[in-house]
């Protein structure tokens, strides 16, 4: 069997943290911006933070496990 929780978790998780694309954090002119479609350097450190504590949670904390396959 093939564990496909921690490929699934990560992926969901990096495109919805993918900065400007829903929200961006910090913005240019506010602290939360949404659907801006525009980045910083900054915005990416922070998302990036926020991204592997996400993961991190999930995927070693709550254990989230997607078996597919026989066995």
């Amino acid at each position: 069997m093939t564990d496909w929780g921690p490929v699934v978790v990560a992926t969901v998780l990096f495109v919805l943290l993918t900065p400007g694309l829903l929200c961006q954090i910090p913005g240019r002119g506010r602290v939360v911006e949404f659907g801006n479609m525009s980045t910083s350097g900054l915005s990416i450190l922070v998302h990036a933070v926020l991204y592997f504590a996400l993961v991190t949670i999930f995927v070693i904390a709550v254990g989230v496990h997607i078996y597919s396959g026989s066995g």
